[in-house]
């Protein structure tokens, strides 16, 4: 069904899936993306960021332009050889790509998750969005959702991206009356995990990059921090670099601790500030112990009914092997890791917000 022929549905709820990402959240959109009532928009915050909600109105073309425009970062680390296993694009590529076109932000992570054409469903948006009035860019979204749950014949939507906690206050800010998850694994594990991903390592190491340089954001660097850069750091930030220079850097495994802590933390501390209403959380771990059970609570907090045979269908997508894996860690490092982490064990056993 086109965007031209669509039956009409009502948006009934709006939920974000905020968290650290490594933490089975991948697992969750596959899960969420199975019920005939959740339009699951993977990766849709990671994918386009805080650029497209601009202050001000924006026109339909406008609005278009900011969902379109390739993500630089991303593109940088596909052309570096260095592509993440969450871009789906790349997978199945179609007619655009990195090297010559670049790969529209929707295209990457969020549309192939919903459709097996993703070409053919951006252009249908396209056609739509740029005939869109000025307004902001938080009722574009709004309206876009809700185009999309027309399209699938979805009534709820839950957006849900790794990596971020830091996205939540702006995300409130512009849909008030949205929903919140924090989803959380044990931090050892979870570490551990990031510190095999390559947009995690890469992520460490633009941290490390901040710190050297005492800058809030990479767009504050100049030539001449950059200068003073390191050989093996400031390569990082060209438009193409060496994938060595991410995968075989020595990066302390209690870095990667330290980082789950900041990131539980700051998304238990935003949780405490919601109503009841407006927020839960979902430890992994609870998951995979009774999946039925915390799906079940899930579904009734995003608004959809919790139903047999989904609950049945969502078990066989979990990953149970992943569960325990910094146990075989030598005692050492195991040690310092669990000591990195243990911030932020102390709040998510504090701070219990279900």
């Amino acid at each position: 069904m086109s965007v031209a022929k669509l039956r009409r549905v009502t948006l009934r709820s709006l939920a974000f899936v905020i968290g650290t990402g490594r933490s089975g959240s991948t697992a969750l959109s596959r899960i969420l993306n199975t019920h005939p009532d959740v339009l699951s928009l993977n990766e849709f915050m990671a994918s386009v960021g805080d650029a497209a909600f601009p202050e001000g109105k924006l026109t339909g073309e406008e609005f278009w332009q900011l969902l379109f425009r390739p993500a630089p970062h991303f593109e940088r680390m596909i052309r570096s050889g260095l592509p993440l296993p969450e871009f789906l694009y790349t997978r199945r590529p179609g007619r655009y790509a990195a090297e010559t076109t670049g790969i529209p932000a929707l295209s990457l992570m969020v549309l192939p998750h919903l459709t097996d054409d993703p070409d053919g469903l951006l252009d249908e948006l396209r056609a739509a969005l740029v005939r869109w009035p000025e307004r902001t860019a938080a009722e574009h979204h709004r309206a876009l959702f809700g185009l999309l749950c027309e399209r699938f014949g979805r009534t709820a939507v839950v957006e849900r991206s790794g990596y971020s906690t830091g996205w939540a206050p702006g995300l409130r800010a512009a849909f008030p009356d949205a929903r919140f998850v924090h989803m959380f694994r044990d931090g050892p594990d979870c570490a551990l995990s990031m510190s095999r991903h390559p947009g995690y390592r890469t992520i460490s190491l633009l941290r490390e990059i901040k710190a050297r340089a005492d800058v809030d954001s990479l767009a504050d660097l100049t030539d001449e921090h950059v200068r003073s850069l390191p050989a093996d750091l400031s390569p990082l930030l060209d438009e193409r670099f060496d994938p060595a220079l991410v995968r075989d850097r020595d990066v302390p495994l209690r870095a990667f601790g330290a980082l789950w802590s900041e990131l539980v933390t700051e998304g238990t501390e935003f949780l405490g500030r919601l109503p009841a209403w407006q927020r839960t959380t979902l430890a992994y771990e609870d998951l995979l112990d009774d999946p039925a059970e915390e799906l079940t609570r899930l579904a009734e907090f995003i608004g959809v009914d919790p139903l047999p045979q989904w609950l049945l269908a969502a078990s066989a997508l979990l990953d149970h092997s992943r569960r325990g894996s910094a146990l075989r860690l030598p005692a050492a490092e195991l040690a310092e890791l669990r000591e990195s982490c243990a911030p932020g064990t102390h709040v998510l056993e504090s701070r219990p917000l279900r």
